[in-house]
């Protein structure tokens, strides 16, 4: 039986200024906020899903339910869900969105 190995070390995210850049703000941006209790940034092309969860975590102080990210002409985006009990428009709140 072949039993799995991990390649690589988890990361540890020591500074998340250095991930995540700026949020990324549009209508349907908007609209995730309010529906999928989601936010959306523009993280560095480098950065990893588990690194852009651990920054947003270590920045806001909320638990990540999942991250997706795309790659766009600005860079590359990263839709990060976050759990029932925190709220997006609050932390939105705080970094000035609304």
């Amino acid at each position: 039986m072949y039993i799995r190995v991990a390649k690589y070390k988890p990361v540890v995210i020591k500074d998340p200024y250095n991930v995540i850049m700026h949020p990324y703000v549009t209508e349907k941006t908007m609209m995730l906020i309010e529906k999928n209790n989601s936010l959306a940034f523009i993280v560095k092309d480098t950065s990893t899903k588990n690194g852009i969860k651990q920054a947003v975590e270590k920045l806001f102080e909320c638990k990540v339910k999942n991250v997706n990210t795309q790659m766009m002409k600005h860079g590359k985006l990263a839709i990060v869900s976050l759990e029932p009990e925190f709220s997006a428009s609050d932390i939105g709140m705080r970094m000035g969105i609304f």
